[in-house]
């Protein structure tokens, strides 16, 4: 909405606040600024009737009606009575409520809503005092680039588009969803709706999105699915298993029997002059299988990856040197 206009509803309505009389368009044109720059009767009263419309469409209570029955043509008042906020009565527990939630969001999107919602309580008799020190200091940080696109998109009911990056794929694959929401979970901001690429509900974590998402499609195209728990989607995709790390390992013959249990053999290698198997593993969590790996001493060679390899040795040079396992 242009500014102009924007001023000229909010003269309008402070106009018709004000009065307890049925004003005509002749006298409102007449008081309120913005209507005297028509260039025509038609102009004016075009604009007056949008304007009307406008109002109405925001809910405004704006009535029709005559003062007498000499009175020739229709005027325009609001009922105060229905259009001021009614009473708030908010338990001193639920105000404190109100406060935290303004004093959560520290991203520019939202300051400046969670201040007018605060500016609003208070003027309806509500004190919430947002400046108290409360014990637990919240702080929601937004920083993904994508987050503004995001949320435009769910407000609007448009699909988004964006690269994303996985844990086992460095590289990322384009994606293409229809947002339903944007939530955080445990510090994490995600977005949750139809990916069209998979044909079913996904949920993205905006900090594996590389750069910014792109809104795509016309508004209102999107519509989120009734009944769908989007806090729910996060914790039941974020409490699946990780990836698996492939291992290949050598095996000494006869050796390391709760590996092998777990292992496939897929070669047969001499190690240093030691019969034995090349076996594959697949590791959730590869940093924490280190100690037990290392557990078997000689018996078990790590071929790869070299992280795990060089993990396993670090724990052999700590069992040799002590001060140097203290030490990291």
């Amino acid at each position: 909405m242009a500014t102009a206009r924007a001023e000229r509803l909010v003269n309008l309505v402070l106009c018709l606040l004000s009065t307890r009389q049925y004003l005509t368009a002749e006298r409102i044109r007449g008081i309120v600024p913005g209507y005297a720059d028509a260039p025509s009767d038609e102009a004016f009263f075009r604009t007056f009737e949008r304007d009307k419309s406008e109002l109405r469409d925001l809910g405004v209570p704006l009535e029709t009606g005559r003062n007498s029955a000499f009175d020739s043509a229709d005027g325009y008042r609001i009922a105060r009575r229905d259009y001021e906020l009614g009473d708030i009565d908010l338990e001193p527990d639920e105000a404190a409520a109100v406060a935290l939630a303004v004093r959560l969001w520290d991203s520019p999107e939202f300051t400046g809503a969670a201040r007018g919602a605060l500016l609003k309580l208070r003027a309806a008799g509500v004190e919430v005092d947002g400046g108290a020190s409360p014990v637990v200091e919240p702080k929601v940080r937004t920083t993904e680039p994508s987050f503004p696109q995001l949320l435009t998109a769910v407000q609007s009911g448009r699909a988004a588009t964006f690269d994303y990056r996985r844990p086992s794929d460095a590289s990322g694959a384009r994606r293409t969803i229809e947002p339903w929401g944007v939530v955080s979970w445990r510090g994490r901001w995600y977005v949750v709706g139809y990916d069209r690429d998979r044909g079913a509900a996904r949920c993205f974590r905006l900090s594996r999105i590389v750069g910014d998402a792109t809104p795509i499609g016309p508004s209102g195209a999107v519509h989120r699915p009734d009944g769908v728990d989007l806090l729910g989607l996060v914790v039941g995709d974020a409490q699946e298993p990780p990836a698996s790390t492939p291992t290949r390992l050598w095996v000494a013959a006869g050796c390391a029997q709760g590996l092998r249990r777990k292992s496939e053999v897929i070669a047969e290698s001499t190690v240093d002059g030691v019969p034995g198997d090349v076996v594959r593993l697949d590791l959730s969590f590869p940093e924490s299988a280190a100690s037990w790996i290392a557990g078997y001493g000689p018996d078990v060679v790590v071929l790869e990856p070299d992280t795990l390899r060089k993990a396993v040795t670090e724990v052999h040079l700590g069992v040799l040197d002590p001060d140097r396992e203290a030490a990291r």
